[in-house]
C-alpha cells in the first residue's frame, strides 16, 4: 500500500480526451518526463493511492499533457479519473539533485535558526501569487512563504528543512 508520505502531488487530471482512454492532465512538475526509471503515476481514488502505468503521453503545453494509462481504453473508463489528484513517488525524486516542486516538502519538519521547531509542512498553497507552506504547529496552522532565500538547508534523509525567516513573520 502506498502511503501519502511516499509521494508528492504534481497535478490533477482534468477530463477524458477522445474515445481511446486518454486523459487531459495539468501538472505543476514535469518530473514524470525527466525520470527514466519510473513508468507510473499515483492517483488518489476514493482516498486510496493507486499506481497506474503510463502507456504513453504527449505534451500539449508547458503545464498540460495527454496521458494514456495501461488498461484504460475507453472514454467511459477514463471519465472516472476526472478531477483526480496525481502524485509522483518520492523515491524517484530523491535520485534527482535538484528539488523542482514545493510539494516535495510535504511531511518535512521545519526548523528556524532563531525560533526553533516550527512544525511539519502539511500542505502547499499555490493558489496565490506567493507559494506558501502550510505548517501544522500544536493544532494551529502557520503560513510561511516558500522562498529559496529563507531556506538554509535541506536534509532529505531526515525530512527536515532548515530556514531563517525574517523577524515579525510569525506574528
Amino acid at each position: 500500500m502506498i502511503r501519502k508520505d511516499e509521494v508528492f502531488k504534481i497535478g490533477i487530471i482534468n477530463k477524458p480526451h477522445g474515445v481511446k482512454g486518454e486523459v487531459s492532465f495539468t501538472f505543476t512538475d514535469d518530473i514524470f518526463d525527466r525520470v527514466d526509471d519510473c513508468d507510473y503515476l499515483v492517483l488518489l481514488l476514493d482516498g486510496i493511492l493507486v499506481p497506474f502505468f503510463i502507456e504513453e503521453y504527449r505534451f500539449r503545453s508547458d503545464h498540460a499533457a495527454l496521458v494514456k494509462f495501461e488498461g484504460i481504453d475507453t472514454a467511459e473508463k477514463a471519465r472516472r479519473f476526472t478531477n483526480v489528484e496525481v502524485y509522483f513517488p518520492k523515491k524517484y525524486m530523491e535520485e534527482q539533485e535538484n528539488v523542482t516542486s514545493w510539494n516535495f516538502f510535504i511531511g518535512f519538519k521545519v526548523e528556524d535558526i532563531c525560533h526553533g521547531d516550527l512544525g511539519y509542512i502539511v500542505d502547499v498553497d499555490d493558489t496565490t501569487v506567493n507559494v506558501l507552506f502550510v505548517i501544522e504547529r500544536g493544532g494551529e496552522e502557520i503560513l510561511l512563504p516558500a522562498h529559496e532565500e529563507f531556506i538554509l538547508g535541506i536534509d532529505k534523509e531526515n525530512k527536515c528543512l532548515k530556514v531563517n525567516i525574517p523577524d515579525g513573520l510569525l506574528e
